[in-house]
């Protein structure tokens, strides 16, 4: 950010107005006029309202209007951010082939009930929604903070100042998150490329631009590549259409994560030394300094664990499945999935900076593991029992299973008969939870 955000510039040498050269003050003794005086200050003041006012366009924690306006502009020129051109049929045929080499290796059927072909704009247009779900609840645990660690005498004397301090945080969140979404957009390949379901439901969407330049380095035909991210792209929209309570739960996580935020008190008083409130830019630097990063709580530390198990799962469970879809078929299909592996495992800039709005990096850091768990399940049980294990969220691995994946797929057989689904989930729960109390409580009579 500029040292003079917002509309606010440094004057201009080679304006004949403000050099000093025309203006009869100026030549008279230096004397300002002041009439000119009141002029500039009443610009200035129009500025800061109307900057007030951008800010109090969108309500909540984080300023979404600002957030879609900086990364829209920061896409502006980069290539794929106009229309589509032959893209279209080009996605919806590597969609549509996907899903048909999908299907035997699979019992959910396909959830997507589109393709579509995206661009960088279009990728922020259609996933901001879900990101204002994720970012809101830390956001707002963060801004509340710094009201609730100020003494009574300060948020008396404060007064309208902490509403004007809370609409710069919340442009300056904004700033942060159009500056991430900028650069995610220019690197996604999918709309399911972080894990999480960010697009609309039903819907299998393509980046083709980004695609393009992600295949520069693969030393593979572009048809080929199309098509692998096209039965990814599909694989989850398979997995989100028909686990109901996936996309809930995988949202749900974050928020979990987001209540238990604690901010340090020391720190914020340290912050009230160097944050000016009329500059949103100070108040943009303190965050990304790291002052503000919140303190993670043992509770939280469990959502992490959660969520990350659960991004583990979902990433395993295509990984495996797409494998088997496309192995015979794509030559470098193997190439691609290390290719891609790789990829979630380090993050890029995009995601470090998310991971310091948020406090969260999306990244399956199990991914292996749970895909060698899936790949057991299936060789031993088929892939409806493999499939079913989704029906119901206490049935899912935890990270202690992903340790030891042969003692899942071992209690898996005595879910259901070997082979065949599981036939009665629920009953499934209802046994484990009566081994556990029989477990915790000797004199249980169990027969």
């Amino acid at each position: 950010m500029t040292e003079f955000p917002f509309g606010f510039g440094p004057p201009d040498p080679n304006d004949p107005d403000r050099s000093g050269k025309n203006d009869p003050a100026e030549q008279g003794g230096g004397q300002e006029n002041p009439a000119e005086a009141f002029n500039q200050l009443g610009q200035m003041l129009s500025q800061l309202g109307q900057m007030l006012s951008q800010a109090g366009s969108s309500s909540g924690p984080v300023n979404y209007d600002l957030a879609k306006q900086i990364a829209l502009q920061k896409l502006a020129g980069q290539p794929g951010f106009g229309p589509p051109t032959d893209s279209v049929s080009a996605v919806r045929d590597a969609v549509h082939l996907a899903e048909m080499w999908l299907d035997p290796v699979t019992t959910l059927p396909a959830g997507a009930t589109s393709a579509k072909s995206w661009t960088a704009r279009d990728w922020v247009e259609h996933t901001l929604p879900t990101w204002q779900r994720l970012c809101d609840p830390v956001a707002r645990r963060v801004s509340g903070a710094w009201v609730e660690a100020l003494p009574a005498e300060a948020k008396q004397a404060a007064g309208p100042l902490l509403s004007m301090v809370g609409q710069m945080g919340g442009m300056a969140f904004g700033s942060q998150l159009g500056n991430a979404l900028a650069q995610l957009a220019s690197e996604v390949l999918t709309s399911t490329d972080i894990g999480l379901p960010l697009g609309p439901p039903a819907t299998a969407a393509l980046l083709p631009a980004n695609i393009e330049e992600f295949t520069k380095g693969l030393e593979r035909p572009s048809s080929e590549v199309m098509v692998f991210l096209a039965a990814r792209e599909a694989a989850h929209q398979r997995l989100f259409a028909h686990v109901p309570w996936l996309r809930q739960r995988l949202l749900a996580t974050v928020e979990e994560f987001a209540s238990g935020i604690r901010v340090d008190t020391a720190a914020l008083e340290q912050l009230a030394t160097q944050v000016d409130p009329a500059n949103p830019a100070s108040i943009e630097e303190a965050m990304k300094s790291g002052m503000l990063e919140p303190q993670t709580t043992p509770e939280q530390q469990a959502a992490l664990n959660r969520l990350e198990t659960l991004l583990a799962l979902v990433e395993g469970w295509v990984d495996v499945v797409v494998g088997d879809a496309v192995a015979e078929r794509l030559p470098g299909a193997d190439a691609m999935r290390e290719t891609l592996r790789r990829r979630r495992a380090s993050g890029g800039p995009a995601e470090q900076t998310f991971a310091t709005l948020v406090g969260l990096e999306l990244r399956p850091r199990r991914l292996r593991a749970a895909a060698a768990l899936w790949r057991v399940v299936g060789d031993r049980h088929g892939i409806e029992v493999r499939d079913s294990v989704w029906a119901h969220p206490d049935l899912v691995p935890t990270a202690e299973d992903l340790d030891e994946p042969m003692d899942f797929a071992d209690r898996l057989g005595t879910s259901g008969t070997e082979g065949d689904p599981i036939d009665d989930p629920i009953a499934a729960i209802e046994r484990t939870e009566q081994a556990e109390r029989a477990q915790n409580d000797p004199d249980t009579d169990t027969d």
